[in-house]
């Protein structure tokens, strides 16, 4: 499970990346904190609108900052968005403890933190490839989620308490000081135990390879539909909480902040267990989608404040094996040249579909309150399931075929996720249910001409759909 941790230069990123990560999340519960309760009266469209300014510019920025990630020294740009960040941080922070803060400059420091988390992101997430092994890229990838939700139960709790006892500026200062670990984590990595990626090439259209590339790759694009569906109405935690926390139950700010810290436990649990899985898989990805739908639709009808907060423990374990999964699918899967424009893709349609739909699920939940802006999260996950089952039965031939002469069966054929090993394992499988059909035909003293016909066609099906 945690074998990526072997690696000294892992070890070093993973402890600079937790400490910054509790900082973030500090802050962030902060910053939605002040702009419901005291930059505005309980306006959820409000914080719909800082989201959307903070994770706007990666939809925006997308294709350069993909290119830039393939293309420039991974850990110097690093260094560089990292200091920018913990200075916006220290902005914030100033203005709000001298008590001159107003909505507007949220906004605009939002809208700051989100043009360099733009460049900082897709870069991120494949700097890990030079840390450790392709074999481990995908318990890298698993660990990395875990650190960032690890974080989530520390920080939005201690995020709560302190903008209680000292006010949120001083939680902003703290952010900032986060940064530096990241920072000198940087600077303490052994260069020659980094693993050089492939570059991307000067050449002209270059910026257009990413997309061109992601158009080959079908398994890639049902992945991204499933991003954007779930991180764009789905993954609007923030109006979620605090909105349920204020108007639904009436609670205050150390409530709220458990509430983020409780559905971490969820979210850690699940990354830990895609960290124990050697290969993403689609089908994984299924699963999660459709049980991330059922727990938000649960979590909505939840009638007291305890029971919505250990309804969020499931909803953090699904929507984090869904999430990690199609994470760590996408980048073993992709070419190291054009990983980080891939990742830039990804990025930009997971956090940028929020400016699309944390302002619209603000408006639900002021409209018609918040469970139904849950509602909308739990929509989101059956529409993305369903996606995907429609990817597998026409890209890899997924078949069920229920059997109702004796005892009852049903038979599922799926030619499996595109990789060589599974493919030859889902044939051997159709053909051995044709076997056993045959020799439940032998039992019967009769051999239908049309079970034959129609195990052959089935097992050329799989066959046909089947990567070689």
């Amino acid at each position: 499970m945690f074998r990526s941790l072997s690696g000294v230069n892992y070890r070093i990123w993973f402890s600079g990346a937790l400490v910054s990560n509790i900082g973030t999340w500090m802050q962030r519960t902060a910053q939605d904190w002040i702009v419901l309760t005291q930059l505005t009266n309980h306006n959820a469209a409000a914080v719909g609108v800082v989201m959307a300014l903070q994770f706007g510019p990666q939809l925006l920025l997308m294709p350069w900052s993909g290119l830039i990630a393939d293309r420039f020294d991974r850990r110097k740009l690093l260094i560089l968005t990292q200091s920018l960040m913990g200075l916006l941080a220290l902005g914030l922070g100033i203005i709000t403890v001298f008590g001159v803060v107003e909505l507007w400059q949220v906004y605009l420091f939002a809208l700051g933190l989100g043009v360099v988390s733009a460049i900082d992101a897709p870069a991120r997430q494949t700097f890990v490839g030079e840390l450790v092994t392709h074999e481990n890229m995908s318990n890298a990838v698993a660990l990395n989620s875990a650190s960032f939700n690890g974080a989530r139960m520390i920080g939005p709790a201690v995020a709560g308490v302190l903008t209680a006892v000292v006010g949120a500026g001083w939680v902003f200062m703290i952010n900032a000081v986060t940064f530096g670990f990241t920072v000198l984590a940087m600077f303490l990595l052994r260069k020659s135990l980094l693993r050089p990626q492939a570059r991307a090439s000067r050449e002209r259209g270059q910026l257009m390879a990413g997309f061109r590339y992601v158009r080959g790759r079908p398994d890639i694009v049902v992945v991204l539909i499933v991003v954007f569906l779930v991180g764009t109405f789905g993954f609007n935690f923030a109006i979620f909480t605090s909105t349920m926390t204020t108007i639904t139950f009436g609670l205050g700010s150390s409530e709220f902040g458990f509430l983020s810290s409780i559905m971490a436990i969820g979210s850690v649990a699940g990354a830990l267990m895609a960290a124990r899985r050697s290969e993403a898989r689609l089908r994984l990805i299924l699963i999660g989608a459709a049980a991330f739908g059922v727990t938000c639709a649960v979590a909505a009808l939840m009638p007291t404040y305890n029971l919505f907060a250990i309804a969020l423990v499931f909803v953090g374990f699904s929507s984090l094996t869904l999430m990690t999964t199609a994470n760590a699918y996408v980048q073993t899967t992709t070419e190291p040249a054009m990983r980080g424009r891939v990742m830039a893709l990804y990025m930009a349609i997971f956090a940028g579909g929020t400016p699309l739909g944390a302002p619209l699920v603000g408006w639900v939940a002021d409209q018609f309150g918040p469970r139904w802006a849950v509602g909308v999260a739990a929509a989101s996950g059956i529409l993305a399931a369903i996606a995907v089952l429609i990817w597998m039965v026409k890209y890899r031939g997924l078949r069920v075929r229920l059997r109702l002469r004796g005892a009852q069966r049903a038979h599922v054929r799926y030619a499996g996720d595109g990789l060589p090993a599974t493919a030859s394992v889902a044939v051997a499988l159709a053909e051995a249910d044709a076997a056993t059909d045959a020799t439940d035909a032998d039992a019967r003293g009769t051999t239908s001409t049309e079970d034959v016909e129609t195990a052959t066609r089935e097992i050329a099906v799989v066959e046909a759909t089947t990567t070689r």
